[in-house]
């Protein structure tokens, strides 16, 4: 589910839970929900273990925010998120969230956030637990964002302190054996076919993302739903039209 890319966004980055070599991938991501009109990033900034993110901070416009962690085991960072967040969301200026970490902490934010009529979208690490995915509209697991680089930066930034590796690509056998995957498919194609049992792959993968907030084809190694579906070797497609105006269509092939 996607926001209009009009759409005024808050992207507030958790620094301690996310790595500086998403950041281009991260913002270009954004882009395809809406706007980022605010870009924060809070940590301690006096620990040498955001040096990593000092570095990107100018150049693509990120305002740092200083928490200084006061106690031992106390994530003060969290904290500083949580209370800039609702500041924004009651300035009615804003369309949808970015909240980006790995943190369960934020799971309690991404609900209220959406029960006041606005799109959260999570960006975090497969690590991230399971209720705050669910707690979000959309959730984008960060290794896919490396993916969108060419071959020369990712392997520059697999070289660094921090190895993000992009997801393999999946074969026809692995995708068979994902039972869970094809259910998804399959209840979705139920939902929107005709009497033929042809459904539009738009409306398919929007059935998807309202059930699995963190479903994306590029967690398997497909760039386009489309190809993922395809991959699988169960599904017909039909392309109806041309050019602009082309449309996909999809039937499981046990409907013959």
């Amino acid at each position: 589910m996607a926001a209009p890319t009009s759409a005024r966004l808050a992207v507030l980055i958790d620094a301690d839970n996310a790595q500086p070599s998403i950041v281009e991938g991260l913002l270009a991501e954004i882009a395809k929900y809406g706007t980022a009109y605010v870009k924060r990033i809070y940590g301690n900034w006096t620990s040498p273990q955001l040096q990593g993110w000092k570095d990107v901070l100018l150049e693509y416009s990120i305002h740092p925010v200083q928490q200084f962690s006061y106690t031992r085991g106390k994530n003060a960072t969290d904290s500083a998120m949580i209370i800039d967040a609702m500041d924004l969301l009651y300035t009615d200026r804003f369309q949808g969230f970015c909240i980006v970490s790995s943190d369960s902490d934020f799971t309690s934010l991404a609900r209220r956030i959406r029960e006041s009529g606005l799109n959260v979208y999570g960006f975090g690490e497969r690590k991230t637990p399971n209720p705050f995915v669910k707690a979000c509209d959309r959730f984008i697991y960060t290794d896919v964002l490396v993916q969108q680089l060419d071959e020369t930066a990712a392997k520059d930034e697999a070289e660094k302190s921090h190895p993000i590796q992009p997801p393999k690509k999946l074969s026809r056998q692995e995708l068979k054996q994902d039972t869970k995957l094809l259910n998804l498919f399959r209840k979705a194609i139920a939902a929107n076919e005709d009497e033929d049992g042809w459904a539009n792959l738009g409306a398919i993968g929007s059935s998807v993302a309202k059930q699995t907030p963190e479903f994306d084809p590029r967690n398997y190694g497909y760039r386009k739903l489309s190809e993922l579906v395809d991959a699988t070797g169960l599904f017909e497609i039909d392309q109806r039209g041309d050019g602009p105006a082309r449309t996909l269509y999809v039937r499981d092939k046990r409907r013959k």
